[in-house]
């Protein structure tokens, strides 16, 4: 009797403990929440990469339950767009979606994290980065700045830019001031041209006011939202100097360090859910608006001539060679780069290329 008289009291006792003294539910332990700034690149609800930006935000949100939240400032917003690195770098914000080539003056490289003339298709990038140790070179290279990149997006194949003139050959090329970043300026730089690096929202009012004679932004789908087709008519491709760029989740390691580990696992999943999702938009997109810009605007789209291109083809070599050449880290990341495309240029006859040949040439 004494026995089942102090297991019950025991069991009093503790539910008493789980219920409070008062007898009510004790409060859950309170989870701490995060909350974040996302700068970005580019004009708040672009196409693909404008609201990609603000889906990663909501995903990450969403599956936190609230733990983690983050604001978008779309470029110009809290900061101009091309001051977003040294921003996240400096505890400004917490994180950024942009196209890493747009720090070539950090460290020359940094390109081959996004997209170099020459290079690798979205699919060849995301191989080479998820596969191919592109990612943990990535992670070697920007922990110097105390931060870390997520493949968070693709811009897609590019189209080669607008044009107020036709290019029908590599004169025609010479003298012309066109806005073009990274290391595809300096390719196009050594066909002539005098290469601007301006960012998205003053892109087409320098082709309205003369200051650009030619501009180069993305593939259709962006392209036709910023309205450069309303200046000129001369669309041409394909894009050789990008053929894939890959947009970064660009976030401060400080931050992402301070975040419980489930938390860390959300922002890299955020990330890459968006890096699939806004490839299969971009190409969903590109296919409509390229129909539309012809058909409905008048824009003239031409393949580039071939001298022009094979011209491109070969200044990139030189160029990416140069990128690969400047330190003992840009080599190890060119070995590896260049590696990985010869595999992937003797890969593509049997793969997607041999096939869209094939289906291009028995097309009515």
């Amino acid at each position: 009797m004494k026995r089942r008289k102090f297991l019950k009291g025991a069991g009093i006792g503790a539910g008493a403990a789980a219920l409070g003294t008062s007898g009510l539910a004790a409060p859950a332990i309170a989870q701490q929440t995060f909350r974040w700034k996302m700068l970005t690149t580019w004009p708040r609800n672009l196409p693909a990469i404008g609201v990609g930006a603000q889906r990663i935000a909501d995903a990450i949100t969403k599956m936190s339950d609230g733990r983690l939240t983050i604001k978008l400032y779309s470029a110009g917003e809290l900061v101009p767009a091309f001051e977003t690195f040294d921003a996240v770098r400096d505890g400004v914000a917490e994180c950024c979606h942009d196209a890493p080539y747009y720090w070539i003056a950090k460290h020359g490289a940094v390109p081959f994290f996004c997209s170099v003339p020459g290079g690798l298709t979205p699919q060849e990038h995301n191989a080479w980065m998820y596969y191919g140790g592109g990612q943990e070179l990535w992670d070697e290279m920007y922990a110097e700045w105390g931060l870390r990149g997520f493949l968070a997006g693709t811009g897609g194949p590019n189209m080669g830019g607008w044009y107020a003139k036709e290019i029908n050959s590599i004169e025609d090329m010479d003298g012309l001031k066109m806005r073009i970043p990274g290391l595809g300026a300096e390719v196009f730089n050594r066909l002539g041209v005098i290469s601007v690096n301006l960012a998205g929202g003053e892109v087409l009012p320098s082709l309205q006011t003369g200051a650009l004679d030619a501009a180069e932004w993305a593939g259709p789908y962006n392209d036709l939202a910023m309205g450069f087709h309303k200046v000129v008519k001369y669309y041409y491709g394909p894009g050789v100097h990008e053929p894939g760029p890959g947009i970064a989740l660009t976030v401060s390691r400080k931050a992402y360090d301070e975040l419980p580990s489930d938390l860390q696992e959300i922002v890299r999943v955020a990330a890459g859910e968006e890096n699939m999702r806004m490839l299969a938009e971009t190409i969903r997109g590109n296919a409509a608006a390229l129909d539309a810009l012809i058909n409905k605007h008048g824009v003239i789209a031409q393949h580039f001539p071939d001298p022009v291109i094979d011209a491109m083809h070969a200044h990139s070599e030189d160029v990416i060679a140069t990128a690969g050449a400047i330190d003992g880290l840009s080599q190890r990341i060119y070995e590896s780069w260049t590696g990985f495309r010869k595999q992937m240029v003797g890969l593509a006859p049997f793969g997607e290329l041999g096939y869209d040949i094939g289906r291009a040439r028995n097309q009515a």
